[in-house]
């Protein structure tokens, strides 16, 4: 594998470490620079804070998934020394051939004997306590009539009431069933709480936030009613382990890969491309999410990475990106559900897209936007299910029509492209078509989020991206 700078700053916790890592090898930090004689190896020492330099190495024996290791205190991983190391073998640094040191080939070995009995059993999902297991079930269906409570006595009072209501209200209910743990269920009231806040802050945005505020009941009251029958028939059969259904997240269950694995939810030797890469911050959940859409280039099939980052942890936890390589992925994890599946994986090789790839990509697009249509209509119809889904689908040509912008496919179909609302300023993308040096090609296709805008009851696509018979043109990050 090239090491490349993109490379580098991919394995980052955050920009400010990568940073941080190639100001160490730019000012001379690193010392006594070796590696082994298959090139798998390297290790140096590092000039910190304290008065003996920091013991920093890589283990590359895979090469997209590095092993980092460092003497330092710091939390990050990788830290800023390794980072720096990874820099110096950038800069092409010399490093004497030298004997792997005692401590790391014992490390090594060890982290070697881990992977191969990983790989030759894989982790089963933990037996659940009984006891403990059936008395979480009757906390939550006990919560789930204090949150059913609160949105009929909502909706029997009228949005409206809204504007007097008091934030701390839901704020207060949230975190009830925080304790009761329905944490989804306590994100879409922190919702609510946030909607409070809008309409007596800000009266001008008060209609968007009563159609915020009315979609959420929707889904809360499907999501009580489903959920009470789910768990009441999981406490009845005595059942206590995790569900192969959606209801199981919509409630704030989280999914182990174990678990999944357990449920048969996961395909083998995948290979995807990634057709866009956009962060958005979640007010409710104090969160950062970034979102990458993937396509599979066996199937066609487009699904979502989600990498969660908390507001409190961000130097901690791992940021993720965009990627340009083609991902082959031995073993990949679907979460249950309808529409736009998460899927997760834990090790990868990548490597650049030839140009017969590449030209077949925009060929795994939808037939004609009749087709998608029909699909995203078969789909949004959940109550549980998001109001858009990723597609893709041929572009014939783009156009203006009544000062908006329209796509047309190659069978003479139409259909608006608009920004989702709900995507916000930082992902508007429409705009971001006129700046193409010239119009799509023959035989591409557009990817994007088809949602149903409810300012005049139409289906709309808010694209995302471009595909090409040569590239990828991304609208967004």
């Amino acid at each position: 594998m090239e090491l490349t700078e993109q490379f580098i700053l991919l394995q980052a916790p955050n920009p400010a470490a990568a940073e941080n890592g190639r100001k160490l090898s730019k000012k001379g930090s690193f010392a006594n620079h070796q590696k082994t004689e298959d090139d798998t190896v390297y290790w140096s020492s590092c000039k910190g804070s304290g008065k003996n330099p920091y013991r920093v190495s890589i283990d590359w024996s895979q090469p997209d998934t590095p092993v980092c290791r460092c003497s330092c205190p710091s939390r990050q991983f990788p830290c800023k020394h390794a980072l720096g190391l990874m820099f110096e073998q950038l800069a092409g640094k010399p490093f004497e051939v030298a004997e792997i040191p005692q401590d790391i080939a014992e490390k090594r070995a060890k982290q070697a004997a881990r992977a191969a009995k990983k790989a030759s059993e894989p982790a089963k999902p933990k037996k659940p306590n009984a006891a403990a297991a059936k008395k979480k079930l009757n906390k939550q269906l006990e919560g789930l009539d204090m949150a059913e409570k609160m949105v009929n006595d909502l909706l029997a009072s009228g949005l409206g009431t809204l504007a007097g209501s008091s934030a701390q209200v839901y704020e207060k209910l949230a975190k009830d069933l925080g304790s009761s743990y329905l944490t989804g269920p306590q994100t879409a009231f922190t919702r609510i709480a946030l909607a409070v806040r809008t309409v007596q802050k800000h009266p001008e945005q008060a209609d968007a936030a009563y159609a915020e505020a009315l979609r959420i009941l929707i889904y809360l009251r499907s999501t009580i009613k489903k959920s009470r029958v789910f768990l009441q028939n999981k406490l009845d059969a005595n059942s206590f382990t995790a569900e192969d259904s959606v209801l199981f997240e919509a409630l704030g269950g989280v999914w182990r890969l174990e678990d999944l694995h357990a449920a048969g939810a996961f395909r083998e030797n995948v290979k995807l491309v990634q057709l866009s890469f956009d962060v958005t911050c979640d007010e409710a959940k104090k969160e950062y999410i970034e979102r990458g859409w993937w396509l599979d280039t066996s199937t066609g099939e487009i699904a979502q990475t989600l990498n969660l980052r908390p507001l409190k942890a961000l130097k901690y936890v791992k940021g993720d990106d965009s990627r340009f390589d083609l991902l082959e992925i031995p073993t990949l994890y679907t979460y249950p559900g309808e529409g736009d599946h998460r899927i997760r994986w834990e090790n990868f090789t990548s490597r650049s897209l030839t140009p017969a790839e590449q030209a077949s990509l925009p060929k795994l697009a939808q037939p004609d936007l009749t087709a998608a249509v029909k699909l995203v209509k078969g789909t949004i119809k959940n109550t549980l299910a998001p109001k858009f889904l990723a597609v893709m689908v041929p572009v014939g040509k783009l156009g203006r029509l009544n000062e908006e912008t329209v796509l047309e496919d190659t069978k003479g179909n139409r259909i608006l492209l608009r920004d989702r609302p709900e995507d916000g300023e930082a992902l508007a993308s429409v705009n971001r078509l006129d700046l193409l040096p010239e119009a799509p090609p023959e035989g591409s296709a557009m990817f994007g989020l088809m949602f149903y805008d409810s300012r005049d009851k139409s289906l709309c696509l808010h694209p995302y991206s471009v595909v090409t018979p040569e590239r990828i043109i991304r609208l967004q990050y």
